[in-house]
């Protein structure tokens, strides 16, 4: 909340918090503000509280667990709650998480100015993509408000943040790849033009599921005012510049964001100073899918940090950093050039211990100049965000002396906008005071010296005891009264009191204001002056405060654009600096990127699994693909062995390869890629209808629709949620698909042994397997991929080690027994109920190819002319064809 911005309250009557009804003069003022944001919980303020009336005070006392009363006034009763101002922020996030907006309505005027009630208004609308709040904002994510425009098939958006003023905007052909743009971003919000299409809803509901949507009237998405609200924010003559030219629906999108940002913040946007165009493809592809199977910000088990990539990487020591971190594992680079510069400050930091140390040390220091300049920016800054700014323009200096030392382009080229606010810096550092009050009217909020007006009225309010002695002091002096005394009283204010018998010595120029019994009391221009000038010194000190506060405001707009430049730079080495510690404290290898197709990393293992683990050391290993030779690897082996893992650690090398990071791994070789996919695991989707096996079947097909030559995939286990046949067979067929017409490296595991046939018919498809040992009727995972393909998956001794009763592992090698020796039933299913074993043979899922002679006899039989055949001739041929089957 912005209490920097609430003129001092008045008082709140009883009876105007007892929940008057409706046709009181505060509750017609409640209404006229509830009608101002009927979708909003409308926070009052009355007093030192925030009150909720009627059906918002029921649905908050529910939500929030405060308690609801009831005030009447004759037959009337109206519902009411509140929540104390000091507790308001804690409660406004509570109802933000549930996607609800709150309306915040403040006093306006100084009360007592006016007769009547003090004026009030809606000074802002929180909603959950607009929230300013450091206390309800997440430090190390964005806050993201999205808007979405569609006309027809093709679709534009905008990300607008307004905690920072971050602006972007996207438009393109491909639907899916704006939607993929759109999840990778998280929005907190949805806005959408009213009477949006029912598809559009399904759509953006499937893809950005628990979202909160918002309208706007439709006027707000039109090109043409859309546009014109773009130009006349940003001062321009057109739209060219930001790339928006070929873009109408993006233009849109972008415009209608930035009116919801200023119709609800009640500002002018001022730290919105850019909108950049994003084209759609520019960085590695990640889906929704795949960011969830890899884990890369948040894991499966219960959504936290812990456990995913970032929490393992993520060393950063300021917000910027982490936000910044994130953004690159969300969105990593495809630019080879952009990867290397990355890669050469990685590893000119990663060999500098006493850089990281130093630099981090000064990085600590840094305050989250991005949100600062944004709360100031929109009116809802404090002193404090001020001091903090001035705190953290005071350690640039030093920063940009360590980055000019650098060899690497990218850190050295920081030096520019870490270097470009000294006056400014000394400014704040003057100005303001060094731990100033969280409002704007407690006092104390600059240096003294900065201001000799303010010292004066300060001195005024704070030593007026001592002034008035020494006036005293003065006047006994001037006029030899020595009883003379000056005090006080509410009827007449300060006066000088003299007694009878020293009347004859008053001066003239005294002004006689009452008469006693033993004395008279007198009033002097000098005396009179002074005390003008304390009663009004606080109120004077107050209102000069605000405007020197104001005045340090727009001086540090005026410097906006270049501030969040600086923020940038601030960003970009702390993620680097992050990048390079893990890389030294963990040893990973600085990767070669190239155009070549293929993939080859030598003793990779996965980042995170090898941190996690206690009882046992990580095994890595070794993973060879290549777009001319092995571009498909099957890979089979136990459960447990190790395939998943082995398979996301590729990925995962993959991804931080581009992002510009180390590997974990002794070598690495990564041909760029333009997407990863993933299908791993198992999930349904009840709500939607969806069970396993669909679900399952759906995200296959979005892999073999979208993947590219130059895409990675990993499958695991496609097909097990069905019966045997049908998965197998969609199993290979899947497999062949990638091979013949895909194209792209290809990663399968699989419990289909089966599938290692593959190998024979396709030429870049190769076998491997987890190795194991067998010992003492036990099975020891080695954790290593080894070349071939598995003959047995060792599910019962997996079941055996979690813990499945004696019993039950034992009849189940039973059944097995009876399956692998095909035991069948009359109808010809195996009887794996029965026990002991049969002599039939089961024939296998797939006939081996025929060898030269089984081909030769097959020829045989296909090229005879039955019908010409006479009995005779068929009997030699017969014996023929018995002699080369004898063969």
């Amino acid at each position: 909340m912005a209490e920097g911005a609430v003129v001092p309250l008045e008082e709140a009557p009883s009876a105007e918090r007892g929940g008057a009804p409706r046709d009181t003069p505060m509750m017609r003022q409640y209404l006229e503000m509830k009608a101002r944001a009927p979708d909003a919980f409308l926070f009052f303020r009355l007093g030192d509280f925030y009150e909720l009336f009627f059906e918002d005070a029921v649905r908050a006392a529910e939500l929030l667990q405060i308690t609801l009363t009831a005030r009447s006034k004759g037959p009337e009763r109206v519902p009411m709650c509140g929540v104390p101002f000091h507790a308001a922020r804690r409660h406004v996030a509570k109802l933000l998480e549930a996607g609800h907006k709150v309306a915040i309505c403040e006093q306006v005027e100084q009360p007592g100015t006016t007769p009547g009630l003090v004026r009030r208004d809606v000074v802002r609308v929180v909603t959950p993509g607009m929230v300013l709040d450091e206390d309800v904002l997440e430090a190390s994510s964005p806050s993201w408000l999205a808007a979405v425009a569609v006309d027809k098939a093709r679709w534009g958006a905008a990300l607008l943040d307004a905690s920072t003023g971050a602006f972007r905007a996207a438009e393109g052909e491909e639907k899916a790849q704006l939607l993929e743009w759109l999840s990778v971003a998280s929005p907190r919000e949805l806005l959408l033009a009213e009477g949006a299409p029912a598809e559009v809803l399904e759509t953006l509901g499937k893809h950005l599921p628990s979202v909160p949507l918002s309208t706007l009237a439709p006027d707000g998405f039109h090109l043409a005012r859309a546009a014109a609200f773009l130009r006349a924010h940003f001062q321009v003559a057109a739209l060219d510049g930001f790339g928006l030219e070929s873009a109408p629906l993006a233009t849109a999108a972008a415009g209608a964001a930035l009116r919801y940002l200023k119709e609800t913040q009640r500002t002018d946007a001022a730290h919105v100073t850019a909108l950049r165009r994003e084209a759609l493809g520019d960085t590695l592809a990640l889906d929704a899918v795949t960011r969830a199977n890899l884990e890369l910000v948040r894991t499966l088990r219960d959504g936290g940090r812990k456990g995913s990539l970032l929490g393992v990487l993520d060393r950063t020591v300021t917000p910027l950093g982490a936000r910044k971190l994130s953004s690159w594992l969300l969105a990593p680079l495809r630019s080879l050039p952009d990867i290397e510069r990355r890669l050469d400050a990685v590893e000119e930091l990663s060999t500098r211990h006493v850089w990281r140390e130093v630099w981090t040390g000064l990085l600590r220091q840094v305050r989250d100049v991005e949100r600062l300049c944004g709360r100031l920016a929109v009116g809802v800054g404090n002193a404090r965000d001020l001091a903090a700014l001035a705190q953290s323009l005071g350690v640039l200096p030093d920063l940009v002396r360590a980055v000019a030392q650098s060899k690497a382009e990218l850190l050295s080229a920081l030096a520019g906008p870490l270097g470009a606010h000294g006056e400014l810096q000394q400014l704040l550092g003057r100005a303001v005071a060094e731990e100033p009050p969280a409002t704007l009217d407690e006092g104390g909020l600059f240096r003294p010296g900065y201001s000799a007006e303010l010292d004066a009225l300060v001195a005024l309010s704070t030593d007026g005891k001592s002034t008035l002695a020494q006036l005293e002091r003065q006047e006994r002096e001037r006029t030899g009264i020595q009883s003379l005394k000056v005090r006080y009283n509410r009827v007449f204010g300060y006066f000088l009191e003299v007694t009878r018998a020293n009347l004859h010595l008053v001066p003239e120029s005294w002004e006689r204001r009452q008469t006693m019994v033993g004395a008279e009391r007198f009033v002097t221009p000098e005396l009179k002056t002074w005390e003008e000038q304390v009663l009004t010194a606080e109120e004077r000190r107050c209102a000069l405060e605000r405007r020197l506060f104001e005045e340090l405001r727009a001086r540090v707009l005026q410097d906006l654009p270049a501030l969040k430049a600086t923020a940038e730079a601030i960003a970009t080495l702390d993620a680097l600096l992050s990048f390079a510690r893990v890389a030294a404290e963990y040893g990973y290898c600085r990767p070669q990127l190239d155009a070549s197709g293929a993939l080859e990393i030598v003793g990779g293992r996965h980042p995170v699994v090898e941190r996690l683990l206690r009882a046992e050391p990580f095994v890595p290993n070794d993973v060879r693909l290549a777009c001319d030779s092995a571009q498909v690897l099957i890979l089979t082996g136990p459960n447990m062995a190790g395939k998943s893992t082995v398979m996301r650690q590729v990925a995962l090398v993959t991804l931080l390869a581009q992002a510009g990071s180390f590997v974990p791994a002794s070598r690495a070789r990564i041909g760029l890629v333009d997407r990863i996919f993933t299908r791993v695991g198992a999930s349904d989707n009840v709500a939607g209808g969806q069970s396993t096996f669909m679900v399952e079947m759906a995200e296959t097909a979005s892999i073999l629709h979208h993947a590219t030559a130059d895409s990675l995939v990993v499958l695991d286990e496609i097909g097990r949620g069905t019966s045997t046949y049908d998965g197998l067979s969609i199993a290979w067929a899947v497999a062949e698909h990638l091979h013949d017409r895909v194209g792209c490296r290809t990663l399968f595991a699989t419990h289909y042994h089966e599938l290692t046939d593959l190998a024979l018919e396709k030429p870049r498809v190769r076998n491997a397997s987890m190795g194991v040992r067998e010992a003492g009727g036990r099975v020891v995972f080695l954790r290593t991929l080894v070349e071939g393909g598995s003959s047995r998956s060792y599910g019962i001794e997996v079941a055996r080690l979690a813990g499945l009763p004696a019993p039950v592992v034992r009849r189940a090698r039973e059944v097995l027994g009876n399956l692998e020796a095909g035991e069948l039933d009359s109808a010809g299913h195996p009887r794996a109920a029965h026990r002991g074993s049969a002599a039939q043979e089961q024939l296998p899922l797939l006939l081996p190819a025929p060898s030269a002679a089984q081909a030769a006899v097959l020829d045989a039989l296909r090229g005879m002319q039955l019908e010409s055949l006479t009995p005779l001739q068929a009997l030699n041929l017969l014996a023929e064809l018995q002699a080369k089957a004898s063969e």
